[in-house]
């Protein structure tokens, strides 16, 4: 294969991922939670006809050589763990989390997940849920008599009940920090996963030990910054077409040769 062929082939695969993350943030621009996919490159192994500091006699050596690239690939995506937007929704159980950490989410294999999006519900049960009915944890019930709820920047859940001049204590949120956040296995759903990379959950109380603070009546937005990412999606479709021109103006050369031997 001609060697300029294959190159820009990577190129245009390396592209093509680029634009999907791109598409896959731009559809997740209003995702509660969401945290911005950034895809990362790197240049693929060379071949040395040359090796720099190569003898070219007993006194002299190569300055620079000749190395032959082969490509490019995306070898990760990225996700940006900067802090979202938080909006105002008056909802007494929509929580944010401004800092670091994450909600943990009891998935129903008995598994631990974890999310940034705090648009908790009450079940039949009068259980603090997660949109898709999984319980908050630790576990938090409110009573079905109670007036109103009370989330402190602590964490520290409280219920109005009618009869009682003092707020009952029904709980306290915990976050889960990770010192690395990035390397969670997103899980779709808004939910992430430990693995080896982001390394084991740190457990404590919002707003103590570096942790975040429970925001109550609030959601963080997505992070996701829609002119970047446009900006991006034109950069991507910009070099996409300059791999093609390559294939181009390579099969034009291999064409040449065939047809002048």
């Amino acid at each position: 294969m001609n060697r300029a062929l294959y190159v820009a082939k990577t190129g245009l695969e390396a592209q093509n991922t680029r634009l999907a993350t791109i598409s896959n943030n731009l559809a997740n621009a209003n995702t509660t939670g969401y945290k911005q996919g950034r895809a990362e490159f790197e240049d693929l192994i060379y071949q040395n006809v040359r090796q720099p500091g190569g003898y070219t006699s007993q006194q002299t050596t190569l300055p620079s050589g000749l190395q032959l690239g082969v490509g490019t690939r995306v070898v990760a995506i990225q996700k940006l763990h900067q802090q979202g937007n938080l909006q105002n929704t008056g909802n007494q159980l929509d929580v944010a989390l401004q800092g670091k950490g994450f909600f943990q989410i009891q998935q129903p294999d008995g598994t631990v997940a974890y999310t940034r999006d705090g648009s908790f519900q009450l079940n039949q049960n009068g259980d603090i849920v997660n949109s898709a009915g999984l319980l908050l944890l630790p576990q938090i019930t409110v009573p079905n008599t109670s007036t109103g709820v009370t989330i402190g920047t602590d964490g520290t859940v409280s219920a109005t009940v009618p009869g009682q001049i003092a707020a009952q204590q029904l709980g306290q949120i915990e976050v889960a920090t990770f010192i690395n956040p990035a390397g969670l296995s997103a899980n779709g759903d808004n939910l992430l996963t430990e693995t080896i990379a982001s390394g084991a959950p740190v457990v404590g109380v919002p707003s103590v030990d570096g942790a975040g603070s429970t925001i109550q009546n609030f959601l963080e937005a997505s992070n996701v910054n829609t002119v970047e990412e446009l900006i991006g999606m034109i950069e991507a479709q910009r070099t996409y077409e300059m791999n093609a021109k390559a294939i181009k103006a390579a099969d034009s050369m291999m064409q040449y040769l065939n047809n002048n031997t």
